[in-house]
């Protein structure tokens, strides 16, 4: 087996639907986004109980807010982002 074919199983792209898949698993605009805003958030918190510069907490809610606004573009699937292998996406 080359490279190129176990890149094409881990990476796949349809180019005509526009969608991305990872190990079989398709990648959300809102799962991803929900990931991004969540380490964006422990970030946050940790920068708030320890003594983190004012430039890292904005870099951090500017990271939350990236994810938010992922999560809102692509809300109308929520219900299939965490759905384990192609199940029922197109």
């Amino acid at each position: 087996m080359n490279s190129r074919q176990i890149t094409s199983r881990l990476v796949e792209y349809d180019a005509i639907r526009r969608r991305l898949w990872i190990l079989g698993q398709r990648c959300h605009h809102g799962a991803t986004g929900s990931l991004v805003a969540a380490l964006a958030c422990a970030g946050i918190v940790a920068e708030t109980a320890g003594t983190g510069a004012l430039r890292d907490r904005r870099r951090a809610l500017a990271l939350a807010l990236t994810g938010g606004a992922l999560m809102a573009h692509d809300w109308k699937d929520r219900a299939i982002w965490f759905e384990r292998g192609r199940g029922t996406q197109p």
